[in-house]
């Protein structure tokens, strides 16, 4: 027997089906459509420009007013505001309150950076993880919040634009080339549907469907939040709606085109809905105004709505970092924020500036500028920082994604980058508000240097689909702005080879080309690498360096790693380590690391980035609360298992009437003749013999196998590590159980748990309150009594989908394991319990991890169908 959770039989159905293609493969095709829907919404642009010219969009830009970019910015101010609310709502949703700055920064910030890079319920959602983590919410709740912003912000769209096509659908309908009835009756149905969910809602009510429940909101929430919506779909209209020129399209009609435009954006999962929304407000806009005012007003709407915001952030953040301004309580508490916020900031800037500087090398310069750069510079200068300022783009780009990850290889690059981009922005064209914008990057870079201290290399890591999908999409939008801006230029062979001040054309060809190139190498080299790196059990040398660490840290677990069947990643200074070992394509990491505690930010990093860069899945299995921030930071998602139970010893004493059935059980084992003793580990070698046998009926006895990893098995040097509790019958042992301690002499606990068939009744619970008893007169404080699977998880109608099947397996699941039964036996030492997770890489799935954990606790499939 064993005081860890064995996992039964799992059985696994390969589908051939389209069904499990699809969800084998799903991350894969949905870039793929992505790229495709950008490369159709490419092709629309283009035709529905076809009488619009570069110098006409310049002119619409030049010509407006500073009132109406006034205008913009106050209204981006007001959607930003109500956008905070939104966080501000789920956090009393889910029961809790937090300080407003801290909550303030964070949704400004996620807004920021979800509106920049897009896919916000992630991009945003892992900046929310990460600062509401620090603020004390549980996986859960941060969670449940991030699903009711995203929510909300959906249904409130729907909401607006239904009302406004109900309100003014004979005015939107020959805009988009729709019958006015079709308009109202499909706004109805949505308004009914919204309803619907009101009055369901009344009383915080749960919805059922199907497996499924749901709490609804309140009516109270419904209408809060309605309104909070609607102002900042409103605000956000506004300010396109300012920056337009003149026209004879009211206000109501183009917020129902504006909400329509963003719901398609996000729908088409195209980062920042780029292209999508231009789309759909030039076909929906081009026959009252000029399509060549509305491009200028919509690129003048994405940096003032998506960079101004994401500039402040930054600015905000990186001012947090002056410490001489941190010793205000509220000033302090937005810098602990601040700081697991600027690693996302300066990724999300990053990107930006690259695509900027991507796009740049395929417009014309001023004549003016060039005019005078051709008095200063020679043009194989101009040429050649034309060129490479569209490579340093993509360098930033790619670096985006490091900086998100903390990776001081990451840092370096972008500030060289950024530097260089710097440079030759004045050389190329003289472009001093580009110039300003790297500027503020490397400021940016500078003030959060000490926030980069991950040392892992760009090379090591693997583009994930997401970032290949970005890169492409970026390449393509490069190419549809290179034939808008010279559609009228006849194409021939020799503009490749043409050099001169005047030849814009080519030089854009050969930056275009150049990025195209680089990112297809950057694509195959992510794509096909070989994973390279296979885990090996640790060495001899190894082994005693972890068990010194295990001796001088309390937690007794820690002491599975002498058996002998795990790798071992040590800290760069050699004060902590990781034990893992590899199951089909998942590293399993057992329990957090050991060791010192300044050490585990890194070493999680290293360890998820070693197993990414070997094509695996990351995996921590049995962890703390303690570590979830750390594995948030690494992009880990994480899943509650069970509990740990944890008897505290100083308070241990068989006496009062919470004992009484222990001390009837301690009192008959005693009657029927048994007696307890500790072997020390010098001495074990007498008995090994007979700790053999009675180990070895106990397997026959229960038809098992010896299991691993997570479970220790009966092998001479691992039985002979530790003292070993023994129960004797008449001068013959009948059962023991390995003690597990450390030189902290904090936490004692028990592995293995055997007995002989012929072994009393009760002489379990008397085993271990012997043992109990025994740690205490050593000056123990703690014991393990081990994880509980399964216990403990929310049967909330609000709590995650995982929580709920885990509630649901853990009441009715007995005939395939006694997760009940285990849990009674804990709770009879009155323990507390204690939150245990696995935390996966990736976006992985939880289920696929447990079954690889099971294997390997196991030994494969052969060990799992066995008891």
């Amino acid at each position: 027997m064993s005081k860890h959770a064995d996992l039964e039989e799992i059985e696994v159905t390969e589908e051939s089906t389209f069904a499990g293609f699809f969800r084998r493969y799903r991350t894969h095709l949905a870039a793929v459509a992505t790229l495709i829907v950008f490369c159709m919404v490419g092709f629309a642009i283009e035709q529905l420009t076809t009488e619009v010219r570069y110098d006409d969009v310049v002119q619409a830009l030049a010509d407006t007013t500073v009132s109406s970019i006034l205008l913009a910015l106050f209204f981006t101010a007001l959607s930003f505001l109500a956008l905070v609310f939104y966080d501000v709502n789920a956090i009393e949703y889910v029961g809790k309150r937090l300080p407003f700055p801290q909550v303030a920064l964070t949704a400004f910030s996620a807004y920021a950076v979800g509106n920049t890079a897009g896919f916000g319920a992630l991009s945003g959602g892992a900046i929310r993880y990460r600062a509401y983590s620090r603020l004390g919410l549980t996986p859960e709740e941060i969670g449940r919040v991030i699903a009711f912003v995203t929510v909300a912000f959906g249904l409130g769209l729907a909401g607006v634009g239904s009302i406004a096509l109900l309100a003014i659908a004979d005015e939107i309908a020959p805009l988009i080339g729709v019958s006015s009835i079709l308009l109202r009756l499909i706004g109805g149905a949505i308004v009914l549907v919204l309803a619907a969910g009101v009055v369901l809602g009344r009383g915080g009510r749960a919805l059922e469907i199907g497996r499924f429940s749901i709490r609804l909101p309140d009516s109270a929430t419904w209408s809060r939040q309605f309104l909070v919506a609607a102002f900042d779909i409103a605000a956000s209209a506004t300010v396109l709606y300012v920056l337009l020129p003149q026209t004879a399209i009211g206000w109501p009609v183009f917020l129902a085109v504006y909400a329509i435009a963003v719901g398609l954006g996000v729908l088409s999962h195209v980062p920042a809905g780029l292209g999508v929304f231009e789309t759909v407000i030039i076909a929906a806009l081009g026959s009252a105004v000029n399509i060549d005012a509305v491009l200028g007003s919509l690129v003048l709407y994405r940096l003032i709505y998506h960079v101004v915001p994401l500039l402040i952030a930054v600015l905000a953040v990186s001012a947090t970092e002056l410490r001489r301004f941190a010793d205000h309580p509220v000033a302090s508490g937005i810098r602990r924020i601040g700081i697991r916020l600027m690693p996302q900031l300066l990724s999300a800037l990053a990107l930006l500036l690259g695509v900027m500087l991507i796009f740049s090398s395929v417009t014309p310069t001023p004549d003016e500028n060039l005019a005078l750069l051709s008095d200063y510079l020679p043009l194989p200068i101009v040429e050649g920082a034309h060129f490479l300022s569209s490579v340093l783009g993509l360098a930033l780009v790619v670096a985006a994604r490091g900086l998100g990850q903390r990776l001081d290889g990451a840092w370096w690059v972008t500030i060289l980058s950024a530097a260089a981009a710097l440079t030759l922005s004045l050389l190329k064209a003289i472009a001093l508000v580009e110039a300003c914008f790297l500027a503020f990057l490397i400021f940016g870079l500078f003030v959060s240097r000490r926030l980069f201290r991950r040392r892992a290399s760009l090379f090591h890591q693997t583009l994930t689909a997401s970032w290949l999908t970005a890169i492409a999409v970026v390449c393509v939008g490069a190419i549809v702005i290179l034939l808008f801006v010279y559609r009228d230029v006849d194409y021939s062979n020799q503009l490749w080879w043409q050099f001169e001040f005047t030849g814009e054309a080519p030089r854009s060809l050969r930056a275009t080309l150049g990025i195209t190139i680089i990112s297809s190498f950057i694509a195959v080299f992510s794509l096909l690498r070989p994973a390279t790196t296979k885990p090996e059990p640790a060495s001899d040398e190894a082994l005693e360096n972890a068990v010194a660490i295990v001796e001088k840290q309390r937690y007794a677990d820690a002491n599975l790693v002498r058996m002998g069947d795990k790798s071992v990643m040590f800290s760069e200074k050699g004060d902590a380590f990781i034990m893992y070992g590899r199951q089909g394509r998942s590293w399993i990491a057992l329990f957090d690391p050991i060791g010192e505690r300044s050490a585990i930010p890194e070493l999680v990093w290293r360890f998820v980035e070693t197993a990414r860069a070997a094509g695996c899945r990351a995996v921590f299995y049995q962890i703390s609360p303690a570590l979830l921030s750390h594995c948030a930071d690494a992009g880990l998602r994480a899943f509650k298992l069970g509990e740990l139970a944890v008897s505290d010893l100083t308070a241990f004493e068989m006496k009062g009437g919470k004992w009484a059935n222990l001390r009837q059980t301690a009192s008959r084992a005693q009657r029927d003749g048994l007696s307890f003793e500790v072997i020390k580990p010098e001495d074990v070698p007498d008995v090994m013999d007979e700790l053999a046998a009675v180990s070895n009926a106990w397997l026959a006895d229960h038809n098992a196998k010896e299991k691993g990893f997570s479970l220790g098995a009966f092998t001479p040097e691992y039985i002979l590590a530790q003292p070993v509790g023994i129960l004797k019958l008449e001068g013959k042992i009948v059962a023991f159980a390995n003690i597990l301690i450390t030189g902290a002499k904090d936490e004692g606990t028990i592995d293995l748990m055997r007995f002989s068939p012929d072994a009393p009744k009760g002489s379990m619970d008397f085993l271990f309150v012997q043992i109990m008893e025994y740690l205490r007169a050593e000056g123990f404080s703690h014991f393990n009594l081990g994880m509980a699977p399964l216990s403990g998880m929310s049967k909330r109608e609000t709590a995650p989908v995982w929580d709920r099947i885990g509630s649901t397996v853990f009441e009715h699941g007995e005939r395939f394991y006694n997760f009940k039964g285990l849990r009674a036996f804990k709770s009879k030492f009155h323990p507390q319990w204690h939150p245990r997770y696995l935390a996966v890489s990736g976006g992985g799935n939880p289920v696929i991890a447990l079954m690889d954990a099971t294997l390997l606790i196991g030994g494969g499939l052969k060990g799992v169908v066995r008891k």
